[in-house]
């Protein structure tokens, strides 16, 4: 049976917050997480994306820090979006709401004025992107010096972003006594280079296999031959309103994205879909993904920016328009659904050249991904001539960082054609120095 929240060595001021967010038993990566970080322990956790792992680690610190003290942070935790940000700070005042305990997010991509006016103002904890928090600390706005906790959230996703040069200059800049937890959906060689480098004697808390997705999501695979028949493949999916009541659409790119948007829209209306990418402005992504909280709008589509930084009950479906190249942000797109026991369905729509980076993905999950019949009433375009080149070149790369010596097809037919011209210009030179008399046809007589 799962622990209930009533037998950790919690108070009542955090128990009453937890009861008013309605949770009642604790998940599995809480119920591991929580007593080694109230012991002190530096913790190393790797746990299925939306198993509530920021709880596992906010509530112990909330837990240690009990009050406001001073003006400095005593806590930082560093995640690598500003989407994830926000998320683990909306947490951190649900949980704290009846201390008195103070916490600011800090993040790019707006000005940091007001940011620094909140820290200046006396803090608690600081949720921040890597980038930013060294922005602010490096003009003299952050004291470091009664930092006790840091985490990483998301560690995997930070190297993933060329993060690891920010968080070595941030080890240099905080205390050496403190407590470490580090956290992650999936391992790969940086996240264990820097949990060396950031963990002392960590106690390794694994939850479920690595890189595996939750239990509760059911996952489907479509094979399509191209982009207007993964259109159609949308188009009558939407149809079904009753089972598609709300959903997230992962795009590879921009471009893609703002395009899916504009087919819903004219197909829905404006009210029933928002869209959120790299270019899109802060207030804008905030209220999009809002609005998609409160149920307000049915589908949002999104670029991988936002794969990790979406905590909303009750998504009934992810679709991956496109396979992700980064194939462990696809762990981390369908587990948007699915979330803290409840159940959802993660659909990929995926061409000739996408199945590359499927088998990695089934590689890295280590289970297949069931295939799914195409829908009859889906029909499937002809593929254009340009889309069949782009597919034919995208598998002649693929093939080429398997085995370096692979020519490819291109490249066949190019040699081919060289050759052909190459013997053309050299018969045209021999030509040009024939003499004229030998160039003369006669006619027999």
């Amino acid at each position: 049976m799962p622990k209930t929240f009533e037998e950790f060595n919690l108070n009542r001021q955090i128990l009453n917050a937890v009861a008013d967010a309605g949770f009642t038993v604790a998940t599995p990566i809480q119920e591991k997480a929580i007593a080694p970080v109230l012991s002190g322990q530096d913790i190393f956790g790797i746990a299925e994306t939306g198993t509530g792992k920021t709880a596992a680690y906010v509530l112990p610190i909330l837990m240690q820090l009990k009050y406001a003290q001073g003006d400095a942070a005593r806590a930082l935790i560093l995640a690598p979006t500003r989407e994830l940000a926000m998320q683990i700070a909306e947490h951190v005042k649900i949980f704290s709401k009846y201390t008195d305990l103070r916490s600011v997010v800090i993040f790019g991509g707006i000005g940091p004025k007001t940011q620094i006016e909140q820290v200046k103002a006396g803090v608690d904890i600081i949720i921040a992107t890597p980038g930013r928090f060294l922005d602010i600390y490096l003009a003299g706005h952050i004291n470091t010096q009664y930092l006790k906790f840091l985490v990483l959230d998301e560690a995997d996703k930070m190297m993933d972003m060329g993060f690891i040069g920010s968080i070595h200059r941030i080890l240099e800049v905080v205390p050496r006594k403190r407590q470490n937890l580090l956290f992650s959906a999936t391992m790969s060689d940086l996240v264990h280079k820097i949990a060396g480098d950031f963990l002392k004697n960590p106690t390794i808390i694994e939850v479920g296999q690595q890189a595996t997705p939750a239990q509760t999501v059911t996952q489907g695979l479509y094979e399509v031959p191209n982009f207007k028949t993964k259109i159609n493949l949308l188009q009558h999916l939407l149809k079904n309103e009753i089972d598609f009541k709300r959903l997230i659409i992962f795009c590879k790119t921009k471009t893609v994205a703002d395009n899916i948007f504009s087919f819903i829209e004219r197909r829905y209306g404006a009210a029933e879909v928002r869209v959120i990418h790299a270019n899109k402005g802060q207030n804008t992504r905030i209220n999009s993904i809002n609005s998609f909280k409160e149920g307000n709008i049915r589908v949002l589509v999104a670029t991988d920016v936002a794969s990790r930084g979406i905590d909303v009950a009750e998504v009934s479906h992810v679709i991956n328009f496109d396979v992700p190249i980064i194939i462990e942000d696809y762990v981390h797109r369908i587990g948007r659904t699915g979330r803290a026991y409840a159940k959802g369905d993660a659909l990929t729509f995926c061409t000739e050249a996408e199945m590359y980076y499927v088998k990695k993905i089934e590689k890295l999950m280590r289970q297949s991904i069931p295939v799914l019949e195409l829908p009859k009433e889906v029909f499937v375009e002809e593929t254009p001539y340009e889309e069949r080149q782009y597919i034919a070149r995208e598998i002649d790369n693929q093939k080429r960082k398997d085995d370096p010596d692979f020519k490819g097809a291109f490249h066949e037919k190019k040699h081919a054609a060289a050759i052909a011209a190459a013997a053309a210009a050299s018969a045209k030179k021999k030509m040009d120095k024939t003499p004229a008399w030998k160039k003369r046809k006669f006619k027999k007589t």
